[in-house]
């Protein structure tokens, strides 16, 4: 057996499968390119996909699972098993993607092929039939064939620079990058590709075209940046995206183009114009003995996806990554955290696409894989639903539906069992709801300003809850308001997007503000809601009337000119009151604006 020279990388350096990218290239026949294909009727990304990747297995170290050495995982023979499973067991509930990843033009060593054109050709050993009778084969089952590719001209295709580039007369792999050879991607395994040549282009429409030509409907582009933890020019990779935009409308067939991995939040913009989704996160396996782990790094999202929210939508969705909850004890998880997991890849509108072994799903696994509930929210097309309490151990998320319901999820992240209560004052209205469990297919009636439910370690509740009360009212305090006091570096600063187009910002090292005179009818507990802007994750402390300190973590909300809002619990008396928001010792979130819930 032979070993992936990879074999000893660290984990986190993820995807380095692809640098070896290096060796000289293998011209093999190429591809039957005579007549575009006809192109299906089909929406591309109306909802998030639905599939499975070859990636999970092949990075894994699981026992078996690549037995000709590291990422041998990929090849012709177990994608057809993994076809055939999807299509038996879970095309009736919405499967339709088969995505082969990294590592289908390479042989086991990893060493490249390429055709005379620059353009990666399949492995024969790893793909005897070619990616055209795969793609055919996959097709036959009434299912749709994925492929991938890392972005930028790969160092093998380049050759000598005089490589031609195929349907463009006098175009060479010279001609198509910068003339000092810069590096791009998350590896540096490929040349920056230089749109500034016309050339440029026509590379980019031969691959689409060669990929329509095979037969493939989604391409996911690896190592893109800014963002692959890579930043710079170097590594800006948004007109080799439009690039590929505009190569699949000329393709002669839809394909669903995919970004990866981490993406840079700052061009959000971007991927939305260019793409139909985009990695939000490193990679969710744990290249260790089994497919994933809680902490790594299946746990990073619920910090992670806020911030992302409010982009995804019909055409463009935020991908979590693989869901990876199908194989019991491969998968590395507990029971409860693999039900958290499938229920926040199903409300923040993941795609929902798995790594597992399709031919080996446990029951419990499949039970989690194809609830028709479940799926029916990923695939409503709705808003994804976003934390609506700090990002603290025990946390809510909510979505309000089109129909007026909401859907609800607890989960408790933290190590030890918890208690964790849904407040319907936090979905802005108080009173009588009716509550559905919705993996459990249980109606639990009516409930009371609130529903309180005993989780396990990582563990959640996915509720449907109809409103049967009334809308809550709220009042308003602006934090930069001039009756406020401002302590330590606190100050405040204009904020286009803020209440009032003002916040307070420089809370840092004891800068604190309190809001003042801030009057309730009753004495209680209120949950307020707290505007506030925070380009990354952070801490603060918050008090009232001089009380002992609570300390709430704020997801980032993406940058510092963006603001969300989160609800936080604070115990008031009847009358005036000062609450405080206290950076401590750290860096704390700057502070738009607070809104008190009105007694009832």
């Amino acid at each position: 057996m032979q070993s992936s020279p990879y074999s000893v990388m660290p984990a986190r350096t993820l995807r380095a499968v692809v640098v070896l990218a290096l060796t000289a290239a293998v011209p093999t026949a190429q591809a039957d390119t005579a007549s575009p294909p006809a192109a299906p009727a089909t929406t591309v990304a109306a909802k998030p996909y639905m599939g499975w990747t070859s990636w999970t297995m092949q990075s894994s170290k699981y026992p078996g699972l690549n037995p000709k050495g590291d990422y041998s995982y990929l090849s012709e023979a177990n994608v057809g098993k993994q076809t055939d499973a999807m299509a038996a067991k879970l095309k009736k509930y919405g499967y339709e993607y088969v995505n082969i990843d990294a590592g289908w033009w390479m042989d086991w060593s990893w060493k490249p092929r390429f055709d005379e054109y620059g353009r990666q050709q399949a492995d024969p050993e790893r793909f005897p039939s070619g990616m055209k009778a795969v793609a055919d084969r996959i097709h036959s089952k009434g299912l749709k064939a994925g492929i991938y590719l890392p972005v930028g001209l790969e160092k093998g295709a380049y050759g000598d620079g005089r490589n031609p580039i195929w349907n463009a007369e006098g175009c060479t792999t010279g001609d198509i990058v910068h003339d000092d050879l810069r590096t791009t991607n998350g590896w540096d395994s490929a040349y920056k590709i230089d749109f500034s040549n016309p050339c440029a282009q026509k590379y980019i429409d031969s691959q689409a075209r060669m990929f329509a030509d095979w037969g493939y409907d989604f391409l996911k582009l690896d190592g893109v940046g800014p963002g692959s933890f890579k930043n710079g020019d170097n590594y800006n990779n948004v007109a080799d995206v439009a690039a590929w935009q505009q190569a699949i409308k000329t393709a002669g067939r839809p394909i669903h183009l995919e970004l990866s991995w981490s993406l840079d939040y700052g061009h959000v913009a971007d991927w939305k114009k260019y793409s139909n989704g985009w990695r939000i996160d490193t990679d969710v396996e744990c290249y260790c003995n089994t497919l994933v782990t809680w902490e790594n790094s299946v746990d990073d999202r619920w910090d992670d996806a806020p911030a992302w929210t409010a982009h995804a939508g019909p055409g463009g969705w935020n991908d979590l990554d693989s869901l990876n909850v199908g194989n019991g004890e491969m998968d590395g998880l507990t029971k409860a955290e693999r039900q958290s997991y499938a229920t926040l890849w199903a409300i923040a509108k993941s795609p929902f696409f798995t790594g597992d072994d399709l031919t080996r799903l446990d029951s419990y696994g499949l039970k989690l894989l194809t609830d028709r509930e479940v799926i029916a929210i990923n695939q409503s097309g709705a808003p994804p639903a976003e934390p609506v309490t700090a990002s603290d151990p025990q946390q809510v998320w909510a979505a309000k539906n089109p129909n007026g319901t909401y859907t609800v999820a607890l989960f408790n992240l933290s190590d030890a069992p918890a208690a964790v209560t849904a407040h319907w004052s936090t979905l802005g209205f108080q009173g009588r709801a009716s509550v559905r469990d919705v993996w459990n297919k249980e109606n639990l009636g009516g409930h009371t300003d609130k529903i309180t439910q005993a989780l396990p370690a990582h563990g959640s509740r996915l509720f449907t809850v109809t409103p049967r009360g009334t809308d809550l009212a709220w009042t308003g305090y602006e934090a930069e308001a001039g009756g406020n006091t401002l302590s330590g570096n606190a100050s405040v600063a204009d904020c286009s997007a803020c209440s009032g187009g003002r916040k307070v910002g420089n809370l840092y090292t004891g800068g604190k503000v309190t809001v003042n005179d801030v009057v309730v009818a009753e004495a209680g507990t209120y949950l307020i809601k707290v505007g506030y802007v925070s380009g990354d994750s952070r801490s603060i402390l918050v008090s009232a009337n001089a009380g002992a300190a609570a300390s709430h973590k704020f997801a980032s909300t993406g940058d510092w000119s963006t603001v969300n809002s989160v609800h936080v619990p604070v115990r008031l008396k009847a009358g005036a009151n000062t609450i405080t928001f206290d950076s401590g010792t750290g860096y704390a979130p700057d502070i738009d604006r607070i809104d008190v819930p009105k007694s009832s």
